[in-house]
Parts: C-alpha cells; sequence; structure tokens
C-alpha cells in the first residue's frame, strides 16, 4: 500500500506580511494513521525541500498526540526535510493521494498544473483522492469527464464560518466552501471544530483540524 501526500510550499499570508504553510496536525495525524497500517508513504510539494509549517498549528494550545510523536520521530522530520518535487511524481505505483491543508495550498495547488494533473490521474484510475479542511482546495480546477470533480458529490472542507472565527475571510483568495458549492458540490458540514468526514465514492474530503485522523481512516477503508 503505498500513499503519496502532497503539501504545499506556499508561506505566505495573502498581503498580510504574516507567515502560513500546511497546518501540522493534518500531516501528522494521517502520516501516522498511514505508516501504523503498514503503509509506505511518500511526501511531495510544488518546491520539493521542506514544506513551510504554519506557525500557528505549532502554538500550544494546538498540540495533539500526533504531533507530539512527530517531534520525537527523527525519521519523519526528514521525510518531511526532503519531500520530493512535485512535478517528478507521477500517480503510476502509488495507490491513494493524500492533501493536509492549512491555508498555503488556497495559494499553490488549488492551481498548480502538476497537483491537477495527479489528481486526474488518481482519480481516472479508479484510485482514491483525499483532502482535508482547506486541503479541498486542490479540487478547484480538476476535471473528471469533462466537469469539476466535486460536481454532483457530497464534500466538506473549512467551512466559511471556520473562515469567519480565525478573521481570514477578506484575506483568502477564495473559501473553501463557497467554492466547492460554485463548482456543483453538494456541500455538508458539522458544527465548526467537529470532527466531520465526507466519503462519496472514491472522493474523500474532511470538515477541519479535528477531521484529519477520520479521514486518513476513511482512506484506508477504502484500500483495505
Amino acid at each position: 500500500m503505498k500513499i503519496l501526500m502532497v503539501l504545499t510550499s506556499h508561506d505566505r499570508l495573502g498581503n498580510t506580511g504574516k507567515p502560513t504553510g500546511f497546518w501540522l496536525e493534518e500531516f501528522a495525524a494521517p502520516y501516522y494513521v498511514f505508516t501504523d497500517a503498514g503503509a509506505e508513504v511518500t511526501l511531495a510539494s510544488p518546491k520539493g525541500g521542506q514544506p513551510p509549517i504554519d506557525p500557528k498549528s505549532d502554538e500550544a494550545g494546538n498540540q495533539t498526540e500526533a504531533m507530539e510523536r512527530f517531534r520525537k520521530d527523527p525519521a519523519a522530520q526528514k521525510a518531511l526535510a526532503t519531500t520530493q518535487k512535485l512535478g517528478d511524481v507521477k500517480a503510476d505505483g502509488f495507490d491513494a493521494i493524500f492533501y493536509p491543508g492549512g491555508h498555503g495550498p488556497l495559494w499553490d495547488l488549488a492551481n498548480d498544473r502538476n497537483s491537477i494533473a495527479l489528481i486526474e490521474g488518481f482519480y481516472n484510475a479508479g484510485k482514491p483522492v483525499a483532502a482535508v479542511c482547506h486541503g479541498p482546495a486542490v479540487l478547484k480546477e480538476v476535471t473528471y469527464q469533462g466537469q469539476p470533480i466535486v460536481k454532483g458529490k457530497r464534500v466538506t472542507g473549512f467551512t466559511n464560518s471556520e473562515e469567519e472565527a480565525v478573521q481570514l475571510t477578506d484575506v483568502v483568495p477564495f473559501l473553501v466552501e463557497d467554492e466547492l458549492k460554485r463548482l456543483g458540490g453538494h456541500f455538508e458540514k458539522a458544527a465548526d471544530w467537529a470532527d466531520f468526514t465526507v466519503v462519496d465514492g472514491r472522493l474523500i474530503t474532511g470538515q477541519n483540524p479535528a477531521s484529519s485522523t477520520s479521514a486518513a481512516k476513511q482512506l484506508l477503508k477504502l484500500l483495505q
């Protein structure tokens, strides 16, 4: 079982001058769900190398077991520091693809031609595609049989009210909830910050950081 995890390379939060990147829990929790199940995990990002961790995700109040474990895991840290360049990765040889969120993907992966082609490659080959929180933004330009991949499908992602709660509604280039609806997705959501994951066929989406583990477990379920 081989799983490709794709992380953002984007480290600037719009024009605020503040840093962003990927959300650490959304990488760490799925990473250990996969590796504990015996999966071989490959990490990639648009620029390769160390992807930027959103410093907010590593604040004291946001610590989780998976993040603690990552901090004591030199092998996982090394894997993260040496991600492959996205343009060098092919869908062949992998069984599934998973996108952690954080705000970074809104700026790079949402419009990245290599990422779009990869997702289409996986999906067309009958392989599952999973994304959590802001991760579903990567589906924005992805098509399947000439239509947006999310059209007519049940999906979730970081909600408008959650974006409002972190006061970034006017900073982000688009709102995940609005965009998925615009593309014809049937957007579903739970209460803000609740664990909520939606599976529609081979497409798996999680609402927020709390949904990272459940989204990863649902992906494993599809693969087993």
